[in-house]
């Protein structure tokens, strides 16, 4: 099974317009299955955090000892 993974608009009809590539893709004559998924707005933030905690992580490795590395080209 393949999998196409693409951002479309749904319009204020709440209609949806495949890109025309996709329609080259897809195999003719075929079900295929679709599925939605829609950001929810505590998606947002949980990736906000997911993003600080990496960065916290990073940085928690980094000693000053280190900073003589910044300086070498």
């Amino acid at each position: 099974m393949k999998a196409y993974e693409f951002p479309v608009q749904v319009s204020a009809e709440g209609m949806i317009e495949l890109p025309s590539v996709l329609g080259e893709l897809l195999p003719r004559g075929q079900i295929v299955r679709v599925i939605f998924l829609v950001r929810e707005p505590e998606d947002v933030y949980e990736q906000k955090d997911w993003s600080h905690l990496t960065a916290n992580e990073f940085f928690s490795g980094y000693a000053d000892s280190d900073a003589i590395y910044d300086t070498m080209e």
